[in-house]
């Protein structure tokens, strides 16, 4: 007997097929360059990697302080403690580390620019998991590299994490989208997210004097 295949599984796809280039940049040795601004080492790596999370939860805090949808704003508020945890366990790897009370990067910049419930959750809980997955998997890549298990581990826990977010995302996209036309503010919601992290990396790379490329890997 067949599994009847779900809605957020198809929008996953679709996702991932439309914003395979943007990906596969965000999961590549390029990747690590552009986050540590130069060549990578681990305390660049784990700096920006804290930076990361601290920026998720600023944008999750918010999104909790105004959003009216009741199951919205436990996914969000439940997001923000994690990110909390994440940073925190991440910058426990750093001597010294604070965050920065600056601006926002790009990609949590244009996501703290929607206010209607399902463009949050195509942002914040599929597109942007969707560029963390790939980010952990190349720090895990790196840091199993270079024997430090504990570093690798720990980015495969964050990593589970997210992937459960993720899951819960395209759930809650199920159970808001009640159109063709609310699924596909949704799908371009989530691939610009995903676009946008892109661009920053390439950016990134640019200002290094690298040109990016889409990898072969």
């Amino acid at each position: 007997m067949g599994t009847e295949t779900r809605d957020g599984d198809r929008f996953r796809r679709r996702v991932e097929s439309d914003a395979s280039a943007s990906l596969a940049l965000l999961d590549s040795a390029q990747f690590l360059r552009a986050a540590a601004g130069g060549d990578p080492t681990p305390a660049a790596l784990l700096e920006a990697a804290a930076a990361s999370e601290h920026a998720a939860r600023e944008t999750f805090v918010g999104w909790a302080a105004d959003e009216r949808d009741a199951d919205a704003h436990a996914a969000f508020s439940a997001v923000a403690e994690q990110e909390r945890d994440h940073r925190e366990r991440v910058a426990s790897e750093l001597a010294d580390w604070t965050p920065d009370a600056g601006p926002p990067g790009p990609m949590h910049a244009y996501l703290r620019g929607r206010d209607a419930t399902v463009e949050r959750i195509a942002g914040g809980l599929v597109g942007r998991p969707l560029v963390t997955l790939r980010t952990h998997a190349r720090l895990i890549a790196f840091f199993e590299a270079r024997d430090d298990d504990r570093r690798a581990r720990l980015f495969s826990e964050l990593r589970a994490e997210t992937a459960a977010v993720l899951d819960d995302g395209l759930a809650l996209l199920e159970a808001h989208c009640g159109s063709e036309s609310a699924w596909e503010t949704a799908r371009l919601v989530a691939g610009y997210t995903i676009q946008v992290a892109a661009d920053d990396t390439a950016d990134a790379l640019r200002a290094l004097g690298v040109e990016p490329a889409i990898p072969d890997e």
